[in-house]
């Protein structure tokens, strides 16, 4: 098991010849960066007299655990992307830390950022979790992130819901690809607390395929530049807003014409020439009278036959039928 120790750096070709004037105490603190990536180191170990490191490069290791970092008060920088970590711990002290690098690692929660106020880059993207597992967030650690953080990786880390996020209004650059993200509503929802967003990439999500996915991100999320690795057109962007305006006050208008008029009740008439007029019971808004009244209008006018000639033809027909039935 190789552990980062002084010894180790002390054998380092890439580190004490570089300061041979100075003791090798002496070095120590004015060492800012430390490469040791692709070491086969499992452990880190006490690196305490290194006071005034900055950054510190230690991805494609085999480290199981986070610690003895808590000398690095002025760290900035924390490269551990590719090794076998399962949980982040031990960074408390690391209150000037500015960009993390987690990626590739065995992360299924994350938390214990509560103290990184000055955090602005966090990258988790490609954990290796179980089947089925998905990556989740502390909702202590994404508020105490809220004002601070700005690019968040999330790749490949079986995630299908990222409503918890909305809180980090910072966040200028959003990377959650190949995920299992798929309700539009959602997203827009969360986007819509995202005023800073100018870089976004969804690519290889279900979500994508769903019908005017782009054209619905680009109105929602007025700031973005570049949505998948494609730059937005301000002028598309205007286009689109205003096409979104024009539906929606088209709908409004189609609404507000289909509500019904003022209701009014008409008395019955006795009247045998309007005999197609209103029924009891009958409500006519003003609309149907006017049309009943054109087409009592347009009837032909009624046939009148008058009296005497009818009770003549009547009493000759009796005088027949008499005779008949005798």
């Amino acid at each position: 098991m190789v552990c980062l120790t002084i010894d180790l750096i002390a054998k380092s070709r890439n580190h004490f010849k570089k300061k041979r004037g100075l003791s090798f105490p002496e070095y120590l603190k004015t060492l800012t960066h430390l490469h040791f990536s692709s070491k086969n180191i499992k452990d880190i170990g006490d690196l305490s007299m290194c006071r005034n490191l900055t950054v510190l490069y230690l991805y494609d290791n085999q480290i199981t655990h986070i610690c003895n970092l808590g000398f690095a008060f002025n760290l900035t920088h924390l490269y551990m992307q590719n090794n076998d970590i399962t949980r982040i711990d031990n960074l408390f002290n690391l209150q000037k830390l500015s960009k993390l690098y987690l990626g590739g690692n065995r992360i299924a929660v994350v938390e214990g950022l509560e103290e990184l106020s000055e955090l602005k880059e966090l990258h988790l993207e490609n954990q290796r979790l179980t089947p089925g597992e998905k990556l989740l967030f502390d909702p202590r650690t994404l508020v105490s992130l809220a004002k601070s953080l700005c690019v968040l990786n999330i790749n490949n880390d079986n995630i299908d819901d990222i409503r918890d996020l909305a809180v980090l209004k910072e966040l200028q650059h959003f990377s959650a690809t190949e995920n299992k993200l798929h309700n539009m509503e959602e997203l827009e929802d969360v986007f819509s607390h995202w005023p800073q967003l100018l870089q976004m990439d969804l690519g290889g999500n279900p979500v994508c395929k769903k019908q005017k996915y782009r054209d619905r991100l680009i109105t929602m999320c007025k700031s973005l530049e570049v949505l998948d690795g494609k730059e937005i057109n301000e002028l598309t962007r205007q286009f689109l807003i205003n096409w979104k305006a024009s539906r929606e006050a088209k709908k409004k208008n189609r609404n507000k014409h289909m509500l019904p008029g003022p209701l009014t009740s008409y008395p019955l008439k006795d009247d045998f020439n309007t005999g197609h007029g209103p029924h009891p019971g009958d409500i006519y808004n003003h609309a149907n009278m006017q049309r009943w009244k054109s087409q009592q209008s347009l009837r032909a006018p009624t046939l009148r036959i008058p009296m005497r000639g009818l009770l003549s033809d009547m009493a000759v027909s009796a005088a027949i039928c008499g005779r008949v039935d005798a």
